[in-house]
């Protein structure tokens, strides 16, 4: 078997760490904002740590940068086409101060959290509060540190399946579950 060379700008599409999530954020103002990021990992899990990559590009890198905290929200594979509607506009494309205009225009609801003042995306699964606990890597690679403070689950929805970014408009959803033994439970 001959292997083939592979461009280096396909990489990314390879190693994506998992599903695409919603990063809503609200600025000192209280305007709010959601974007879509594929760009995180998890880092620790007690407490949870999670990384995330946000370019300083986007609108909502200002805001996370300023207050230290926002909310990731997963949403299943039935929200898709929604999670690349909100990737291929900008909160600076909405007038309205309160961020609403851009929940509204892809058809999300946002609501209050508990520990943090961006929103909760009501549609989606599971709903993560964060607050950014180490930014020594925002300068160099645009990358927040955050921790979980609060999570949030939709008892409604029953196994979903989440959407990962494969590249250039291509996602893949989740498949089968196995179960192997494990060490740990």
């Amino acid at each position: 078997m001959a292997l083939k060379s592979l461009p280096l700008s396909d990489v990314y599409a390879l190693l994506e760490p998992g599903p695409v999530v919603l990063l809503t954020t609200a600025d000192k103002t209280g305007r709010a904002n959601v974007m879509t990021m594929s760009w995180h990992m998890m880092m620790e899990f007690t407490p949870p740590l999670v990384g995330c990559v946000v370019s300083e590009g986007n609108f909502s890198f200002k805001a996370l940068r300023a207050t230290k905290e926002c909310v990731i929200a997963i949403p299943a594979r039935r929200l898709a086409a929604k999670v690349v509607k909100v990737g291929n506009c900008s909160g600076r494309d909405f007038p309205d101060k309160s961020g609403a205009d851009k929940f509204r225009a892809v058809g999300f609801t946002p609501l209050p959290a508990k520990d943090v003042h961006a929103p909760l995306v009501a549609e989606a699964f599971a709903n993560l509060e964060c607050r950014v606990v180490d930014t020594r890597m925002v300068a160099r690679y645009n990358m927040f540190v955050l921790e979980v403070v609060r999570a949030w689950r939709d008892p409604a929805q029953k196994n979903p399946k989440t959407i990962h970014h494969q590249g250039w408009g291509r996602f893949a959803v989740d498949g089968r579950i196995i179960t192997l033994k494990s060490e740990k439970a």
